[in-house]
């Protein structure tokens, strides 16, 4: 059944206004399609009195935060915050992905106190949906903007709670954001520091970044964007022997998921053309010199979960 999205628009910005009235609000802006919908209902409920925070975390992909800067700099009051070296520096030696989880969810919070002071904000709106808590509930995995913690000072508004991915894409559309926002691949609000297994730092950080990079230099120039719902670089903790050039090299193994699914509730591996693989093996390997295996994932969720950790 199609869901009335006139309806739930009209709905949503009347909530807001509703609970927020003259009070400030921000979001916590990723540029996916969840907060960038949630981000345009609040506007055209309250306009000016929302900030958009960007937190460049330092676990994005490769040119992210500039991207989701030009995409939204002129459509919102955005604010982009470099917090690298902060969440870096939290996530240093943990390796247990619920514990990583946890805290890149508390240092968000943290970092939106802190401006919301600055800017007199009340409430904090979120692009949770409903994929996010029915699997933290559960116990499949815990999603960072659900891992809140205790004594927090802001009050939560989440208007796409009860929604599923294809449905905020149809909000998002019927609201007029481009394409490229309402179709963007979903990306974790924890980012890559649930795609580098193990413990984090600013190298494994870079060459799961370049890696992912390539893969997707691949995808879009052969059009597989379209049929796939997510695909992505992971970086393993394990080495593996390989051969550069005529030496014995000692190299991180890396997997390639690619995914095909409708609301990320279920997901299975379409056939992926064999030449594409080994193309983009070939590249990854040659273009990032502590790689020396790569290998693709084949499971469906379920069993499997989408994300590695």
């Amino acid at each position: 059944m199609m869901m009335d999205t006139e309806k739930f628009i009209n709905e949503s910005v009347e909530q807001i206004k509703e609970e927020v009235k003259d009070e400030k609000v921000i979001i916590a802006l990723s540029g996916g399609v969840d907060s960038s919908v949630a981000s345009v209902l609040a506007s055209k409920a309250i306009g000016n009195q929302l900030e958009a925070i960007f937190v460049d975390h330092g676990l994005l992909r490769k040119n992210e935060a500039k991207e989701v800067e030009e995409t939204f700099k002129d459509r919102l009051n955005f604010k982009l915050i470099d917090a690298q070296d902060e969440f870096i520096e939290a996530l240093g030696g943990i390796t247990d992905p619920e514990k990583k989880r946890e805290i890149i969810g508390h240092k968000f919070i943290e970092v939106f106190e802190r401006e919301a002071k600055k800017s007199g904000a009340k409430y904090l709106l979120q692009g949770t949906i409903a994929p996010d808590w029915i699997e933290s509930e559960g116990n499949i995995k815990s999603h960072h903007n659900l891992t809140l913690p205790e004594g927090l000072v802001l009050e939560i508004i989440e208007p796409l709670r009860e929604l599923y991915k294809d449905e905020v894409r149809e909000i998002g559309t019927a609201l007029g954001l481009p394409d490229k926002i309402v179709h963007r691949q979903p990306f974790p609000g924890p980012g890559l520091a649930v795609r580098v297994l193990g413990d984090i730092t600013k190298e494994k950080l870079r060459i799961c970044r370049e890696a992912n990079a390539i893969l997707t230099k691949y995808v879009e120039k052969e059009g597989l964007e379209k049929d796939l719902w997510q695909y992505f670089v992971v970086l393993t903790n394990s080495k593996v022997t390989g051969v550069k050039g005529d030496q014995r090299d000692f190299g991180y193994l890396v997997v390639i998921r690619m995914v095909q699914s409708f609301d990320a509730m279920t997901a299975n591996v379409p056939d992926i053309p064999w030449s594409f693989l080994h193309t983009v093996s070939q590249e990854i390997t040659a273009e990032v010199p502590e790689i020396t295996h790569v290998s693709l994932s084949l499971s469906n969720k379920p069993p499997s979960t989408i994300e590695f950790e």
